[in-house]
């Protein structure tokens, strides 16, 4: 039986709901799916006409190991591909710079050049496929290299659909792959808005993550206010950039995590829907319907799986990626088991694909739209997460914004507040862990995790060297002369950026050029 007698929001859980419950005006609260506020779903037909779009993240190595990847996962019907980065590459640094020394290929695919972004995705349809690329503070650099890349084989950029993350501020709260202070970064982060209207039409500019915070400890309650804070601030923004919110809003979009508390997910997912739609219309008086949907991708929770009995882990991906879909979610990514110990293997990313598989087409959920619709005790915590939301939206605009907030440190200080909580109750054994603090087992079965080859940094760094000694740097020089002026000046910076990547610039040095303007971000810093 399970002990559990509040949310993970903090709200108490009653035994037994009824209808009096219920929140007040709840068909307003409903509304129709595909229809304002949009609870029940951003389309009126969800996964009854198609299932949701099934992603698996991958990259490990070099690009050439990662592309064979992509090759096995689409065998194997992945429908959508999700790119990892390694920590060099989200930084924004070469593979041959002395700070990547150790990290290279370890934790995603490194990209130095566009030669390597060939290489990623060679023999891959980018006019058939949809891409995700989770890179954030060069995002741009490396939505770039892929339309270039694109465009070599035929592909123009209205063609292309996918996703870069691009979500800055984040980063700031709890995650740390910053490079650039925040206003610059929220004017690139606008010029990528402004850029992709114009040359990458139906690209997502943007997947504001409140994944990233939910790992490092945000409550549900405090992953949707503090993301949804976040939008409202990337909204103003572009709104300052002098962009019209009909514009942009239709290509914004949200990620967020899926936990194995599959009701209270539930109703964080159409709570923030919710949210989302009335911010658009009510506050930023957007008219286009899609500027009201709050779209999102999940995945789900890297942090609860466990290394202890790591085939328990199947079960927990299954009961999270259920109350993504039961949540309405628009694309999945499903962990492998082997996650808390390792790069996934090739049979254990299959089986991660398969439980999404399993779940759209062995199941009856995609048979109809939003099934908890009207459920005493959904109903009841979607109402308590939109109030405990709103008020937390609240105490982030009373520093002024969601900037304001970061600098003073509020959101990082809730979030640890809650991870401490939370290892207390894990260490106390007031949460259960299965394997972990109960239902152990004497003696672990021995598992082999995939290993990065070392050698990987090394070919990497002469690939560049080859790449230097190749290109012709005049063409390299005037392409980042012409970026460093744009930078300084007030015109849209994606465009020299593409130049000097198609002359062979390197990310490391495009985003070293953007360093020299701008400065670089630490967290004493005061802006």
């Amino acid at each position: 039986m399970s002990e559990r007698r509040s949310s993970e929001s903090g709200f108490p859980i009653k035994g037994v709901y009824t209808a009096d419950d219920l929140p007040e005006g709840l068909p307003e609260r409903l509304g129709v799916p595909g229809g304002y506020p949009y609870t029940r779903g951003v389309y009126p037909t969800m996964y009854t006409s198609r299932p949701w779009t099934m992603r698996q993240y991958a990259g490990f190595g070099t690009a050439t190991e990662s592309n064979a990847r992509y090759h096995q996962l689409l065998r194997a019907g992945t429908m959508g591909l999700s790119v990892a980065f390694d920590l060099p590459t989200q930084m924004g640094y070469d593979s041959d710079d002395p700070i990547a020394h150790g990290e290279v290929g370890k934790v995603g695919v490194a990209i130095d050049s566009i030669e390597d972004m060939r290489l990623l995705f060679d023999g891959i349809p980018l006019d058939k496929v949809s891409t995700s690329m989770t890179i954030n503070a060069p995002g741009s650099v490396l939505l770039l290299l892929y339309q270039l890349v694109a465009e070599e084989s035929g592909v123009p950029g209205a063609a292309l659909n996918g996703t870069i993350q691009n979500d800055i501020l984040k980063e700031y709260i709890a995650r740390g792959t910053y490079i650039f202070p925040p206003k610059p970064s929220l004017r690139l982060v606008a010029d990528t808005f402004a850029y992709c209207r114009a040359e990458v039409p139906k690209w997502n500019t943007i997947s504001i993550s409140g994944y990233h915070m939910a790992e490092a400890g945000a409550t549900p309650a405090q992953e949707i206010a503090f993301t949804l804070a976040n939008g409202v601030e990337y909204v103003r923004a572009a709104l300052a950039a002098g962009l019209a919110v009909d514009d942009f809003a239709p290509r914004l979009s949200f990620f967020f995590v899926a936990r194995t508390t599959l009701l209270e997910e539930v109703a964080k997912f159409r709570a923030a829907r919710r949210i989302w739609a009335r911010l658009m219309r009510d506050e930023f008086g957007a008219q286009n319907p899609k500027s009201m949907m709050l779209r999102f991708h999940t995945q789900t929770a890297g942090v609860q799986l466990t290394a202890q009995q790591p085939e328990v882990n199947l079960v927990r991906v299954a009961i999270q990626g259920l109350g993504a879909v039961l949540g309405g979610t628009q694309s999945l990514h499903t962990n492998s088991f082997d996650e808390a110990i390792a790069l996934p293997t090739e049979k254990a990313a299959r089986l991660a694909l398969r439980t999404q598989q399993v779940l759209a087409y062995e199941t009856d959920l995609t048979a109809t739209v939003d099934p908890f619709a009207g459920s005493y005790v959904v109903e009841a915590m979607t109402a308590e997460i939109e109030a405990a939301a709103d008020e937390l939206m609240q105490r982030v605009f009373d520093h002024g914004s969601a900037v304001d907030a970061i600098e003073a440190g509020f959101q990082k200080r809730e979030i640890e507040q809650s991870a401490y909580r939370i290892a207390q109750e894990i260490d106390s054994g007031d949460r259960v862990v299965v394997g972990l603090n109960r239902f152990q087992i004497d003696e672990e079965e021995p598992y082999e995790p995939l290993r990065v080859d070392p050698a990987i940094e090394v070919a990497q760094a002469e690939r560049l060297a080859k790449l230097r000694a190749e290109r012709d740097p005049g063409a390299v020089e005037r392409a980042l002369a012409e970026l460093r002026a744009a930078a300084e000046g007030t015109g849209n910076v994606l465009y020299p950026m593409r130049e000097a990547l198609r002359a062979r610039a390197t990310v490391g040095e495009v985003c070293g050029t953007l360093r020299a303007v701008w400065g670089t971000y630490r967290p004493s810093d005061r802006f």
